[in-house]
């Protein structure tokens, strides 16, 4: 996925970012800050050698793995490049000249909301067998399409159409906590290195507070608190730490903080289970 940031000024180039995230655990695998005047579907084959990197996943991991992208990215050669490295995939396609001539195909219509879905045979080669979907939707009294590219095996159109369209929000909501809570629209680097280097700060803070979190607050009356409330309301609580021989024996919190004793005991079961 890649978000634009645009500069409000005459000739001058604004930055875009893209990320990876693994949607269900809420962890950022990869980012990268990009000039803005750079494709999007460009970007994928940096993300994928980023993803790779991280992961180092075998032949069978990658089976497993779905690419779950928006238009943006959705090229045939993109595709080709993640369907002939073993991995999944669940994406849009990019050219809307190629979603008008595929719903022309199109037998049946099924409504979904405000949408309507219907299935065609693949007229081009991905290099795997794939399943392909067009989408139907009214604007302005005219219809819009576009095209969905699918190897998963599932049971409906519904079901295609409903796990592609999960990315969106997710997606959006990450990005807007990682923006209010971690401060990520404020790259006051003037260089592109210096918004790089921003960036890797943000994903590793962003991933640190997902892990504290999950083994942390799941549970507790913070499990609910955001990105920003945990900063803000709690993270940011005075206290002091006490060694012993560079071991942590204790954590001493404010108690008049109204937070001080729940989050003390968050803490304890974070150290046991992280750190013990």
């Amino acid at each position: 996925m890649a978000k634009k940031a645009i500069l409000a000024k005459k000739n001058v180039t604004g930055r875009q970012l893209a990320r990876v995230s693994a949607i269900d655990h809420q962890e950022t695998i990869w980012s990268e800050v990009f000039p803005g005047n750079r494709h999007t579907a460009k970007c994928l084959p940096d993300a994928l050698k980023g993803v790779q990197s991280s992961l180092a996943l075998d032949e069978k991991q990658r089976q497993r793995t779905v690419w779950r992208m928006d238009g943006g990215g959705g090229s045939d050669a993109n595709f080709q490049l993640l369907l002939k490295q073993g991995y999944q995939l669940h994406a849009k396609g990019f050219s809307s000249s190629r979603a008008a001539a595929l719903a022309k195909d199109v037998l049946r219509w099924d409504a979904y909301g405000d949408i309507w879905l219907g299935e065609v045979e693949p007229t081009f080669e991905l290099g795997r067998p794939f399943r392909l979907f067009v989408q139907r939707r009214r604007k302005k009294e005219q219809f819009l399409h576009s095209y969905l590219v699918s190897t998963l095996k599932l049971p409906s159109k519904m079901h295609f159409w409903a796990h592609y369209n999960a990315r969106g929000g997710a997606e959006t909501e990450q990005f807007r906590e990682d923006k209010s809570g971690l401060a990520m629209a404020v790259r006051r680097k003037r260089s592109l290195e210096g918004q790089k280097g921003y960036i890797l700060l943000t994903d590793l803070a962003h991933n640190l507070l997902t892990d504290f979190k999950h083994h942390a607050l799941i549970g507790s009356r913070f499990e609910g608190y955001g990105t920003k409330r945990i900063v803000r309301d709690l993270l940011c609580m005075p206290g002091s730490l006490v060694f012993d021989d560079k071991k942590l024996v204790r954590v001493d919190l404010l108690s008049q903080k109204q937070n001080a004793h729940d989050l003390l005991l968050c803490l304890q079961r974070y150290y046991s289970e992280r750190f013990s």
